[in-house]
C-alpha cells in the first residue's frame, strides 16, 4: 500500500479563514498555493483544496453502519494506529465535537477498525480510521 498515488479533493467551505486555520492548525495540515478564494493543503500526502461557496440549507444524510449515523457525503484518512491515536488526542485536547466519538468498529470481525468522525467549520464531514491490521482494508 504504501506505492498509493495522491488524491486531489475539492470540497465547498463558506467559510474560508475558519476552514484554513483548522485544516491548519487543528489537523496540522500545511498549506500550499491559495487565493482569494481556495486553499490548498498536504492532506497527509494528499492535495485537499478548500473553495469558497456561499453557504447552502441542504442537510446531511445520514446511513446507518455498525448502528451509528455516519453523515453522507464525507472524507478522511485511513492512518496508522498510532498517528490515529495521536490525532484522536489533538481533536479532543482542542474540544472537537465528535459525530462519532473514537471507537473501534466492526470488532472480532473482518475489517475491524477504529474511526471517528467531526466536522470542519463549514460543516464537511470528516472520518479517520486505523486498522490493526492494514490487510484487512478491503476484507469481506
Amino acid at each position: 500500500m504504501s506505492n498509493l498515488s495522491p488524491f486531489h479533493l475539492a470540497i465547498p467551505v463558506y467559510n474560508l479563514e475558519a476552514c484554513r486555520n483548522f485544516y491548519k492548525e487543528i489537523l496540522g495540515c500545511s498549506e500550499g498555493r491559495s487565493s482569494d478564494e481556495w486553499v490548498d493543503f498536504n492532506f497527509f500526502g494528499h492535495q485537499l483544496v478548500i473553495h469558497y461557496k456561499p453557504k447552502s440549507d441542504e442537510e446531511l444524510h445520514h446511513n446507518s453502519v455498525d448502528g451509528k449515523h455516519v453523515p453522507v457525503p464525507h472524507f478522511g484518512v485511513v492512518l496508522p494506529w498510532d498517528s490515529f491515536m495521536t490525532l484522536s488526542d489533538r481533536l479532543k485536547s482542542k474540544n472537537i465535537y465528535f459525530i462519532i466519538e473514537p471507537y473501534i468498529r466492526f470488532e472480532g470481525k473482518p475489517g475491524e477498525q477504529i474511526t471517528m468522525f467531526f466536522y470542519d467549520p463549514s460543516g464537511n464531514a470528516l472520518e479517520f480510521k486505523a486498522f490493526k491490521n492494514i490487510d484487512q482494508l478491503f476484507a469481506k
